[in-house]
């Protein structure tokens, strides 16, 4: 992570580079007058401290987590987990909800702060200590304009269903009901200019083949968008169909356009993803020239260019509505901040 001879940074100045960088690439406006503080908070400790790897969102490397996303392809999105490794999950949580909180009224409004309280207020006031893994997670994208939207992820125990809005409650009774392998493990909130939304994802327990989500898609009145679901699927892992376990997270929202559903794909836990699982993917939007362009530009910005190591991209994630086909999401880890190395240092010194 640094030439040899070199004394090693805090990791925040990686972090930092990163995001002016992709921040003039991209043309939006920078992130740090708005986030700066907590970047400060989270990535304190030199550049190659291997406890960086030892994280929920990004095991194995620092995490800080861009993705980017066909339906907002001009934005600068990253989640990051906070503070710094060893902070307990309730200090992430709280760390977390005092993020969302401090942006969102300024930025967004006090309707939308009184919108997030009362959506957040069963995570912000519930104990947790010893059943949380991680805590929270915090999201934030950024456009020309500034604060485009943040995001709070929390976890979710299948106790808590309930604390959700009466429509989300009733949809996640109905998953559950439909596919008994998915389990409920965490909710995000976020919050945009203009509208604010929730989401329950879950883990699907074993293996999973794609075609098997058609009954549950039925169910939500989006079953017609299977066939274009599974032929992103289908390029995207060389005409794999079949996703193994621990790989496969669903997540469901209420949208003003009907039930969405998010399939997202654990790239980790795919044995043989195709090496040329990047071109597979601009193949998969050839016929959308303007999202194709987004990505190229998006990709040169947090300086992926190619597949290379499998650990460049984390999640592959796919959204359908009853009113919108197949639209992709990429999470990527860049390569700067793989921790391997470290690591391997580390251990060749015990």
């Amino acid at each position: 992570m640094r030439n040899q001879g070199t004394r090693a940074r805090p990791m925040k100045h990686l972090v930092e580079h990163s995001l002016h960088s992709a921040a003039r690439a991209l043309g939006t406006r920078d992130p740090l007058p708005y986030v700066g503080d907590l970047i400060e908070r989270t990535f304190y400790l030199p550049d190659d401290d291997v406890s960086y790897a030892r994280n929920a969102l990004t095991p194995g490397a620092v995490p800080y987590e861009p993705s980017f996303s066909e339906a907002e392809p001009n934005t600068l999105r990253f989640t990051i987990e906070p503070l710094g490794p060893g902070a307990s999950p309730v200090s992430r949580r709280d760390e977390a909800t005092r993020e969302m909180r401090r942006l969102v009224q300024p930025v967004f409004g006090r309707d939308a702060l009184r919108w997030f309280d009362s959506r957040s207020e069963e995570w912000r006031g519930f104990g947790g200590l010893s059943w949380m893994n991680f805590g929270a997670w915090f999201g934030s994208a950024f456009d020309g304009d500034g604060l485009y939207a943040a995001k709070i992820y929390y976890e979710l125990l299948p106790s808590q269903i309930d604390a959700l809005s009466p429509g989300l409650a009733r949809l996640t009774r109905m998953v559950m009901a439909e596919m008994p392998t998915l389990m409920p493990i965490f909710t995000s909130i976020g919050c945009k200019r203009d509208t604010g939304s929730q989401r329950v994802t879950f883990l699907h327990r074993g293996p999973l083949q794609v075609s098997a989500l058609g009954t549950l898609m039925n169910r939500l009145g989006i079953g017609h968008q299977l066939p274009g679901l599974m032929r992103i699927v289908g390029v995207a892992l060389g005409g794999r169909f079949e996703l193994p376990p621990g790989g496969v997270l669903v997540g469901i929202r209420e949208t003003p356009e009907g039930v969405e559903l998010k399939l997202e794909i654990l790239l980790a836990a795919i044995p043989d993803l195709p090496s040329r699982f990047l071109d597979l993917i601009k193949l998969g939007l050839a016929e959308r020239p303007r999202q194709l362009l987004a990505l190229t530009r998006w990709l040169d910005a947090f300086g992926v260019d190619e597949a290379g190591e499998q650990g460049h991209f984390s999640v592959l994630s796919i959204r359908v509505t009853p009113e919108s086909q197949a639209r992709i999401s990429l999470y990527v880890r860049p390569i700067e901040f793989e921790m391997r190395e470290a690591i391997e240092e580390a251990q060749a010194l015990q």
